[in-house]
């Protein structure tokens, strides 16, 4: 298996080879396979996994885990072969191993409506001259009769954050498999409690 879906656990540093290192903790699984898809009949290979409890589950929901558990989160991961893969099969930390290089993917922290300067790091306005209540203020944002609209993707004030963000390339420093719990080194996209998919590099 190439991918586990996990939780954040939040960030510490170890100490290996006299070097401190700022590492990430993450809880992996334990998740189990939900579904498989394959090429003959959905088109292309992939394993479905779930992760998490739920307390309460639509029909619709019910109907596709036909009994195999009560998940709140299911997540599907691409595979070249599915024939390794059952329905109900446990998948956990045992998949990776120190050395190994993965990918991260989160929802980034929302830092809700930002202004040009947080947002973009414009410069702001000048200080002086009579520039009162201008110093944060992106300026002037259109042009004259031609076209006489503002483009679309300008950068302006807007909502920042709470965004999907992979970080890649991040090397697996320990694995914990008693407790399923994963060291990155380096920092992962989101807050601490957040879900995350992590899957080996390609």
């Amino acid at each position: 298996m190439s991918g586990i879906l996990g939780k954040k656990i939040g960030m510490t540093q170890i100490y290996k080879e006299n070097l401190e290192i700022a590492v990430t903790a993450i809880e992996v699984g334990p998740c189990s396979v939900t579904q498989i898809k394959t090429v003959e009949k959905d088109k292309y290979n992939a394993v479905q996994i779930g992760f998490g409890q739920s307390k309460k589950l639509s029909k619709p929901e019910k109907g596709h885990l036909k009994g195999n558990g009560s998940f709140r989160y299911l997540r599907e991961i691409r595979t070249d072969d599915v024939k390794d893969f059952q329905v109900g099969q446990r998948i956990d930390a045992g998949i990776f191993k120190a050395g190994d290089r993965v990918q991260v993917e989160g929802v980034s922290k929302g830092k809700g409506f930002a202004g040009g300067v947080k947002r973009y790091h414009f410069r702001g306005g000048p200080k002086t001259h009579g520039q009162s209540d201008r110093h944060r203020a992106p300026g002037s944002v259109g042009s004259t009769t031609t076209p006489g609209r503002v483009f679309k993707g300008l950068r302006m004030a807007g909502h920042m954050g709470a965004r999907k963000v992979t970080a890649q390339n991040l090397e697996v420093v320990e694995v914990d498999a008693a407790k399923n719990v994963v060291l990155l080194k380096g920092a992962v996209p989101g807050a601490k409690g957040g879900i995350l998919l992590i899957e080996k590099a390609a």
